[in-house]
């Protein structure tokens, strides 16, 4: 078996700029950026766009859309169609 053909997994944290959320895991993302997290340590930080704490199906903010009423306001304005 041939040595180092896989990266390294490491502590890791990402963080979410939108929500200002941050959270330690094991990763082998890359990054040049350092960290100092709660415990004292400093480990690199990789910036999200989105994550649980800013995402709206998570946050509860997603919206449903009315599929039903958008037939019905399709049909009344061009129609319905003719069966030939």
């Amino acid at each position: 078996m041939r040595a180092d053909t896989h990266p390294t997994y490491r502590p890791v944290v990402f963080r979410d700029r939108a929500a200002g959320y941050a959270f330690l895991t094991r990763s082998t993302a890359t990054s040049d950026q350092t960290i100092e997290w709660e415990d004292g340590n400093t480990y690199p930080v990789v910036d999200v766009e989105t994550s649980s704490a800013s995402h709206p199906f998570y946050t509860g903010t997603a919206r449903v859309l009315d599929t039903a009423g958008r037939v019905q306001r399709f049909e009344r304005r061009y129609g319905r169609r003719e069966e030939r």
